[in-house]
């Protein structure tokens, strides 16, 4: 069994749609993030860093108990786990390129760019310019990769699909002011179609769906999300 920590933002996404591709027993434990629930000490003594996704998995290695925080930590334990969507041995090389690409690049990018363009205050227009630059640049690199590919790595979708897609499902949200926010991504849309078609996506959207999690951004929301913003000055 493996209980997952979860809140429908794009990270833990990624894992709703390993888990429902999987098989895998869990269950879903809601973490309102909105109302500061990823700061209880419970949750903190899973994640230390206060974020989710995290899972903790009952029959862990030598069927103890064991945690892990961070998607793409959880992808390559789940991955590792059930010996699914790791592709070939000769890929590895590449899924663990592509996988920190995403993680390092593409995913941090496009949350700065989401929050500088919907969440940050007004006139910080350098920061809008800086992340969403970014974040579209890092979608013509995986654009340009995915020129005649099916997949990101190798000939078999993977966990760099899945962890492309959490991202790439939110597009609209990076590419502020957009009406086909992928248009200029012909590739990625193409890709996006092929993966966002799987059964298993339409499951993992309602992960939860049951959860009225909060959604109004008033000022407890904003020192949850951005506690930092509130610090006094050094």
């Amino acid at each position: 069994m493996i209980r997952f920590y979860y809140h429908p933002t794009p990270n833990p996404a990624k894992i709703s749609l390993f888990l429902e591709e999987s098989g895998l027993d869990y269950e879903v434990v809601p973490v309102d993030t909105s109302k500061g629930q990823q700061h209880d000490p419970e949750f903190r003594r899973i994640n230390p860093n206060g974020k989710v996704p995290a899972i903790v998995d009952l029959d862990g290695p030598g069927g103890r108990q064991a945690t892990v925080f961070d998607s793409t930590a959880i992808l390559i334990y789940l991955a590792e786990k059930t010996g699914r969507f790791l592709g070939q041995v000769q890929d590895r090389p590449q899924l663990l390129s592509w996988l920190l690409f995403l993680a390092s690049g593409l995913g941090p990018f496009s949350g700065q760019a989401v929050h500088f363009q919907h969440a940050a205050p007004g006139g910080l227009d350098y920061a809008v310019n800086r992340y969403r630059r970014e974040a579209e640049r890092h979608y013509k690199i995986l654009d340009d990769h995915l020129v005649d590919r099916e997949f990101i790595v190798g000939n078999e979708y993977t966990i760099a699909d899945i962890s492309a897609w959490g991202w790439l499902d939110r597009a609209s949200r990076v590419m502020k002011g957009t009406e086909d926010p992928l248009a200029l991504y012909p590739n990625i849309k193409r890709w996006f179609q092929g993966v966002d078609a799987r059964p298993a996506v339409a499951r993992a959207r309602m992960v939860a769906s049951d959860v009225a999690f909060k959604k109004v951004n008033d000022e407890e929301t904003q020192r949850a999300l951005f506690p930092s913003n509130f610090l006094p000055a050094a």
